[in-house]
């Protein structure tokens, strides 16, 4: 009889890896998508490339200011929130220990433990005060305490992602005089990074590398194309 090893792989994404990917997925696409429908607007005229990365830092500096600054307060909320629920347990621990008590063992009951297996594990899980109420914040209400340089880190971490995806469609525009020949080569590396991007996020959230990189690649080249034809008849109008 031979043992066997039994190598599990998981992995749990980390608040950064989160922060990466919510900051360059919007910065590839917003920013493509702008310089593709300003370009289909302004092909024409004079100085166009000029007007296109002009407006594209205007809208990489907007856009990672404001993403930065969602990620800030979303941190902050989560962390006023569990500030919230971790006075209310404390309180109601001291004043309602009947109540808690009962509701710590409902938790155990949820994992199917008997009334006589429950007995001793509630005395011992309510026996320490702070213990009984980190167990009500995680298993109850499933909060974990919150990392307290989260907002700022978030926020940078989000904006700087969003600089970075940004660039890259906006780089062919700063490199190439003719603004359509920008165009085509923005497409290019952006279907590129788009792909890339999409098939490393997909590793990490599981699911097939192909499939993850098509559907960010499909997105992407739908907000593009939809802008692009939109600012032409605009300004054709």
């Amino acid at each position: 009889m031979h043992d066997t090893l039994h190598d599990e792989k998981h992995f749990t994404a980390t608040e950064t890896v989160r922060d990466v990917v919510i900051g360059m997925a919007d910065g590839l696409t917003v920013p493509f998508a702008l310089a593709a429908g300003i370009t289909g607007a302004v092909a024409s005229t004079g100085h166009a490339t000029g007007l296109v990365i002009t407006a594209g830092f205007a809208e990489i500096a907007a856009g990672s200011i404001a993403m930065g600054l969602g990620g800030y307060l979303a941190a902050r909320t989560d962390a006023e929130h569990y500030a919230s629920e971790l006075a209310r347990e404390q309180r109601e621990t001291v004043e309602l220990p009947e109540r808690e008590t009962q509701e710590v063992a409902d938790v155990f009951r949820g994992y199917g433990l008997s009334e006589e297996q429950l007995a001793p594990v509630v005395r011992a899980v309510c026996a320490d005060q702070k213990s009984w109420v980190d167990f009500m914040m995680r298993f109850e209400l499933g909060l974990e305490p919150p990392n307290p340089k989260r907002a700022m880190t978030s926020a940078v971490t989000i904006a700087l992602s969003y600089v970075v995806g940004g660039l890259i469609p906006l780089g062919p525009y700063m490199i190439l005089p003719d603004v359509v020949t920008a165009l085509y080569y923005s497409i290019g590396v952006t279907i590129l990074a788009l792909a890339v991007f999409g098939g490393v996020k997909a590793r990490y959230t599981g699911i097939a590398a192909l499939k993850g990189a098509m559907q960010t690649v499909l997105i992407g080249g739908l907000a593009a194309t939809a802008a692009f034809f939109i600012a032409r008849l605009i300004h054709r109008g």
